[in-house]
């Protein structure tokens, strides 16, 4: 069963801020070794360039946001428009992320849609501000990803970003709660956070 996994003699590697090579793993890989039963049914991660990156719990606050958001998204979404909730996005053959929201076209499969397929990506930040903007935010620009938000879950303000430009965004643009939401690629989702009835305490 080991030999499976075991890397080719030219194996792609990594190199850890201690300076130590890692093996690249691959998104196939991974994928095999989940079927194989190497990781827990609750084991959060994601791959970021071949390395396996452990995902932190999620809290009460993000948990209410995501939920809430995706319902409305779907019930708002018009025929062709798919709403995925916390699914494997998968950008390269060593990459992929699980955002809190991916909306694609329907016609294509989720696990077969890549960056620029993309018609807005959702993460809702509770203990992962930084990981979101500074992480995976150039990830995303970098793969294509055309609109991307980040809500903050504790003051519900969001930071659209838009016209992917290599890493980064041209356009950035912070909304506040009660404030309309509009997706530049899927408008009919537009939605305001506070007529969500989400309430900054998380209760």
């Amino acid at each position: 069963m080991n030999e499976r996994f075991t890397p080719a003699p030219q194996r792609p590697t990594t190199q850890a801020a201690d300076g130590l090579p890692r093996w690249c793993w691959t998104v196939a890989e991974v994928e095999r070794m989940a079927a194989a039963g190497y990781f827990h049914e609750h084991d959060q991660f994601e791959l970021l360039g071949g390395e396996i990156v452990p995902m932190s719990p999620k809290g009460r606050r993000h948990e209410i946001i995501r939920t809430k958001l995706t319902f409305q998204f779907s019930r708002l979404a018009p025929h062709g428009v798919m709403v995925a909730s916390e699914p494997q996005f998968n950008l390269s053959q060593d990459t992929y992320l699980e955002p809190d929201v991916l909306v694609h076209p329907a016609a294509i499969e989720t696990p077969d849609v890549r960056g620029h397929d993309a018609l807005l990506v959702v993460e809702v930040a509770e203990t992962s501000l930084a990981y979101d903007l500074k992480t995976k935010l150039p990830l995303y620009a970098s793969y294509g990803v055309r609109e991307y938000w980040v809500i903050n879950a504790a003051t519900l303000v969001t930071t659209v970003h838009r016209q992917q430009s290599g890493k980064s965004y041209a356009f950035t643009q912070e909304i506040v709660p009660d404030a309309a939401l509009v997706p530049s690629l899927a408008q009919a989702l537009t939605v305001s956070l506070s007529a969500l009835a989400l309430r900054q305490n998380g209760q």
